[in-house]
């Protein structure tokens, strides 16, 4: 019988991994990647949002002001024209600019002073709507110059995106939804439109004016039900954006908080100095209070300092031997007590005061030791 040949190709399991090396995006986004992202201005928004609003803003404001700015222009124009021959007088059959220049002046300010309670309201309308979405925050990174998005690779990229693709959808979903609307209101209002025929001038501005404001309230109406549509989308994608791996929050957390490695060896480092403290102040005892083999527990009691005896070292098995070991070499007395060098270990930290409630214990073993000493 034919051996069967085995095929055998070498490859890398990172190349079935989803999202770049560090796997899946399964975790939360962290508080520091959603500070850093809002740093870049990165941020869950709609643009338009704002527009939506902004167009409806528009046309109620022009609901609410077109009798008014109707004056003001019908008036403003009747002005200036009455000032034209007494502004402009001919001198050698040409036109003074600096009469040109005040009739032009004059006509600017009087438009602008018109319009400005619609720009007031554009402004207003657009800071509040960014701060409800995402909140107040200056971020400076989005202006500083990024020569990387002149790259022509990247922009040949973007145009057959998602995103783009999202963006083109968007467009002529805005297009056919607001072209039905202008075609059905049009379409409503056709009996209206046939009466411009019999009407005068200033009745015919007045009724197609009614006309394009009704339509443009119903226009911005339906452009709000897309930017709301939007809004919800880009929620979403930020959020599915800022998703992370196990890695990259795994290495986010090395950054915010240290290497766990390095932190190891710095509480091992602190732990030999203290020990070396622990040891210099070992001399000093009067006692060391043992399990036998277990615990060691020096004490140390000085009148003059302290009003009750204290803990000067204390260790387990190793470190309890090296406390036994330098206590009988600077003649320090060692006093077997089981339960209350257990007691002392476990509730007594290094140069703390021990608790009333162990006081006539400890008592007893200094008074024997004194009388030892032939301190008593």
């Amino acid at each position: 019988m034919e051996e069967k040949k085995r095929l055998i190709i070498e490859y890398d399991l990172q190349f079935f991994a989803k999202e770049g090396p560090g796997g899946e995006k399964t975790e939360e986004p962290t508080g520091k990647k959603l500070d850093d992202a809002r740093k870049k201005g990165q941020v869950a928004k709609s643009r338009e949002i704002s527009m939506a609003v902004e167009l409806l803003a528009f046309f109620i404001l022009l609901r609410v002001y077109v009798d008014s700015i109707g004056q003001h222009f019908e008036s403003f124009f009747a002005t200036v024209y009455q000032q034209i021959p007494s502004t402009i007088k001919m001198v050698g059959g040409q036109v003074p600019e600096a009469a040109i220049h005040a009739v032009v002046s004059n006509m600017l300010m009087q438009t602008l002073t018109i319009m400005m309670p619609f720009l007031i309201a554009g402004v207003v309308i657009a800071l509040i709507c960014n701060i409800l979405q995402v909140g107040f925050k200056v971020a400076t990174e989005p202006l500083r110059p990024n020569f990387s998005k002149m790259n022509p690779l990247q922009g040949i990229q973007k145009l057959f995106s998602m995103q783009s693709v999202f963006e083109l959808l968007k467009s002529i979903a805005k297009i056919v939804l607001i072209g039905y609307v202008v075609y059905s209101y049009f379409k409503s209002e056709k009996s209206s439109i046939y009466l411009l025929y019999d009407m005068s001038l200033r009745q015919g501005i007045a009724l197609m004016g009614n006309l394009t404001i009704n339509m443009g309230i119903r226009v911005a109406a339906v452009y709000m039900i897309i930017a709301l549509a939007d809004f919800i989308y880009q929620k979403r994608k930020f959020h599915t954006d800022m998703m992370m791996t196990k890695q990259e929050v795994k290495d986010e957390m090395k950054e915010s908080e240290g290497d766990p490695q390095v932190k190891s060896k710095q509480r091992q480092r602190m732990r030999e100095a203290s020990q070396r403290r622990m040891m210099q102040e070992l001399p000093k005892a009067d006692v060391v209070i043992t399990n036998p083999t277990h615990y060691a527990v020096a004490i140390q009691y000085d009148q003059e300092k302290y009003n009750a005896p204290i803990v000067l070292a204390k260790g387990a098995d190793y470190l309890a031997k090296k406390i036994k070991e330098i206590a009988k070499e600077n003649d320090v007395e060692i006093v077997e007590n089981k339960p209350l060098a257990r007691m002392l270990y476990a509730n007594v930290e290094i140069g703390a005061v021990i608790p009333p409630e162990l006081y006539k214990a400890v008592a007893e073993v200094l008074a024997f030791v004194y009388h030892l000493k032939g301190k008593v």
